[in-house]
């Protein structure tokens, strides 16, 4: 349970860390310094944590393991969840910041495991039970809701950030729909999951994106502005979060682990309020919570969620072949 609160509470943070990066005049020098500044930042982010992951596994002995993993049929299809995820994903997260602020930002994208239900039930032939279903909906009206009702004290555009957090709903889920299918290959290792997630996001747009929109200036203005130590202390709080959710889904499991790191949107609101002095609307806040529970309900079997489990050891003293033989039954329940 620690584990997965750590990883709400340490993405939370990132969160609101990394609009408070946004808010340096880094990213408003110029036109284009403004148009990409979630480009900008994404990459300067996704590119930090790939780094402190390079090094985190180098300490733990796992680059060799990170390459035998990164040449199996899993380890490619890591490459591609992490084209979707991270790239996609995180662009459209952090333009939802960039718009609408954290605390809104967090509460739509909460909604991505619910997505990622609806794709597993599809794709992956996964059960959805009824109370599944009204999860869903119950997310998307709530979803819905805050889409037509606008907040004015935004920092940037409704109807854009709306969007961006609508996308990195997209990315993120299907992100991990493919992960799940991945590990059906082989024993893949969470952290070098997590290592090839990253580097693959920073090649990405290294290789690719900021030459495809003439960004490297403005990438290079921001790595040398005072905003820059700003978005590591998020890329490190960001790693941390993820580290913390791997951890989570295999020690309590993935329903337990996703339910708490959902979370996350909750405790964006409080920080974002101890960090920035905001405070969303009533309805953002009654949103929020709905979209929390309704993609808690949508994305986990209920019954493993609040379930209890027991394990007994019974030692039964019995006799076998005119010899006493000690027998443990272990029993569930």
């Amino acid at each position: 349970m620690k584990w997965g609160l750590g990883a709400a509470i340490t993405w939370a943070f990132d969160t609101v860390i990394l609009s408070i990066a946004l808010m340096s005049t880094t990213f408003f020098a110029t036109e284009q310094a403004i148009a990409l500044a979630s480009f900008t930042s994404t990459f300067l982010h996704d590119g930090t944590s790939a780094v402190l992951m390079w090094i985190y596994n180098g300490f733990r002995r796992k680059l060799r393991k990170t390459w035998q993993l990164f040449r199996t049929k899993a380890g490619k299809l890591v490459v591609v969840a992490a084209v979707i995820g991270a790239p996609l994903g995180m662009t459209g997260y952090v333009v939802a910041i960039n718009n609408i602020g954290a605390a809104y930002a967090t509460a739509i994208t909460a909604f991505f495991p619910a997505y990622g239900a609806l794709l597993a039930h599809f794709f992956l032939k996964e059960e959805m039970r009824a109370y599944n279903w009204v999860g869903l909906v119950v997310c998307l009206v709530a979803v819905a809701v805050l889409g037509f009702n606008p907040d004015e004290t935004v920092p940037g555009n409704w109807a854009l950030g709306v969007a961006g957090a609508l996308v990195c709903v997209v990315g993120w889920g299907t992100e991990a729909v493919i992960i799940a299918y991945a590990l059906r290959f082989g024993d893949a290792d969470d952290e070098c999951c997590l290592q090839i997630r990253q580097t693959t996001s920073a090649l990405v747009y290294a290789i690719i994106l900021m030459p495809l929109l003439g960004g490297w200036g403005c990438t290079i203005d921001a790595f040398l502005s005072p905003a820059m130590p700003i978005i590591a202390l998020a890329a490190l709080l960001g790693t941390v979060s993820y580290l913390c959710y791997y951890k989570a889904i295999d020690t309590i499991g993935a329903a337990k682990a996703m339910a708490l790191n959902i979370s996350y949107s909750g405790w964006a609101i409080p920080i974002g309020f101890l960090l920035l002095g905001t405070i969303p609307t009533p309805t953002g806040i009654v949103c929020a919570l709905v979209i929390i529970v309704g993609a808690i309900v949508a994305a986990t079997d209920v019954r493993e969620l609040f379930g209890r489990s027991k394990t007994e050891v019974l030692e039964v003293a019995g006799e076998a072949d005119g010899k006493g033989v000690k027998e443990t039954a272990v029993v569930s329940e």
